[in-house]
């Protein structure tokens, strides 16, 4: 699957979701779950853009994707 997104994602799974979670780091709050990986990731995607549009609707900055963080 290839993304538009450069964003770097993080994705776990919790047990107390019972479901898979993928976090943008650089972008707070922006967050998806599903109950496979790959839906999880999916999921993250469209919220990656959903994100990017919030900001850009309340004039917000908008980070520019690091690439891979250097502590991960």
């Amino acid at each position: 699957m290839k993304s538009k997104w450069k964003y770097e994602v993080s994705i776990y799974w919790s047990e107390e979701d019972q479901s898979y979670i993928a976090e943008v780091p650089e972008l707070p709050g922006c967050a998806a779950d599903g109950p496979t990986y790959r839906q999880a990731l999916a999921n993250v995607e469209v919220v990656i853009q959903e994100w990017v549009d919030t900001a850009k609707e309340l004039n917000r900055l908008i980070l520019e994707p690091k690439g891979r963080l250097l502590y991960a």
